[in-house]
């Protein structure tokens, strides 16, 4: 495959200029069809518009056979509208920069070129990734299930590292009932949610095991309602990150398990595990197989890294399909007002994807077949 690098900045640069923040259906519904129609120009066939709750997702399905690859994306940005005033699409000295180029329409557009004349292939392209893809997570794990492989269009962790592995990670709002009453006439006959609450952030915060990289973080807190009385409820939410599902359990168990420290205080707990972790394991043979391909066509070796953010990736994973991810642009600053792309990187990136790609789809011998033969 010979890429035309002009192409791919000319169809980033469309993309990128049609704003997608994940909160405004309208905007995605509209980013939608210019993903549709930049991605029918690249492969030759329209794809399945798909809208649920309100939201526009696209699947594109390659080939008359079945589909053994999985190439995973999403267009919506964390970028609202009016974005592109203050950041416009540029390409200079080498570097692309605009709204969502990093995360990820530049990896959209790697995955489009990577995957024109292929059979066998599903291109999936979701528009709620940034939300923690609440209506795609189903149709996701639904592709998964079919493939040997899923290989996420996600931006690279630095340097150009792909994501081996992702922490999983799970969501909490934990309430607290107590009881009011005038704070200067009768705080006795109070239970003080606020102290309730106290107690209970202490105590979730212990959850955490940095030896093994799990985070329990106390986020966003209120209450009370005036400043005179003794408050009557409280609420806060937690943010867990673990690298195994183990982690994962070990935390909800825990959550699920608090207890009033207040004599008349209530703990009530609602949430959960948002997305399972991606272990090294479902990575392993994928990243071997990429570093071998690498070296055939001559580029860098690559590097591998562990993050701590999610993505659909940590869906592919958990239904137990083999999962690669980080294989979009390299560049940095995702979300934030650096965000760029290393333009000179994108060749060769996009290259290893389509070779990686043609060696899942060669029938024999499969590049991830363990040998049971060879087993005593």
């Amino acid at each position: 495959m010979r890429t035309n690098l002009r192409d791919m900045l000319a169809d980033a640069r469309t993309l990128i200029e049609c704003e997608s923040p994940s909160t405004d259906l309208a905007a995605v519904a509209r980013s939608a069809e210019v993903v549709a129609r930049v991605g029918t120009a690249r492969l030759g066939v329209e794809p399945e518009r798909i809208v649920l709750d309100g939201r526009t997702h696209l699947r594109w399905r390659l080939g008359r056979g079945p589909s053994r690859v999985l190439l995973v994306g999403h267009h919506d940005t964390v970028w609202p509208l009016g974005s592109l005033a203050e950041h416009p699409c540029t390409v200079e000295d080498r570097v692309l920069r605009g709204p969502g180029c990093f995360d990820m329409k530049a990896g959209l557009v790697m995955a489009l070129h990577a995957a024109a004349g292929l059979e066998g292939v599903t291109l999936l392209v979701t528009g709620d990734e940034e939300l923690g893809s609440p209506t795609s997570r189903e149709l996701i794990e639904q592709e998964a299930r079919g493939a040997v492989a899923a290989l996420v269009l996600e931006a690279s962790a630095d340097g150009g590292a792909l994501k081996t592995e992702r922490k999983g990670a799970s969501l909490y709002e934990v309430r607290v009932v107590g009881r009011a009453a005038h704070a200067g006439l009768e705080p006795e006959r109070g239970v003080n949610a606020t102290v309730e609450l106290a107690h209970q952030v202490l105590a979730v915060s212990a959850f955490a095991d940095q030896r093994v990289g799990t985070t329990v973080t106390a986020t966003t807190a209120r209450a009370g309602t005036t400043t005179n009385t003794v408050p009557a409820d409280g609420v806060f939410s937690v943010d867990v990150r673990a690298r195994t599902v183990a982690e994962q359990e070990r935390v909800d168990e825990a959550m699920r398990n608090l207890r009033p420290a207040v004599p008349g205080a209530r703990v009530v707990v609602s949430g959960g595990p948002n997305r399972p972790p991606l272990e090294a394991a479902a990575s392993d043979r994928l990243f071997a197989l990429t570093r071998r391909i690498a070296a055939d066509l001559g580029l860098p070796e690559p590097t591998r890294a562990a993050v701590g953010g999610a993505s659909d990736g940590n869906f592919t994973a958990g239904v137990g399909t083999p999962t690669l991810d980080g294989l979009g642009a390299v560049g940095g600053g995702a979300h934030a007002a650096t965000e760029h792309v290393l333009v000179e990187e994108i060749p060769g990136r996009t290259a290893l994807l389509r070779a990686v790609v043609e060696q899942l789809l060669a029938d024999a011998p499969h590049p991830l077949a363990t040998r049971a033969a060879a087993r005593p």
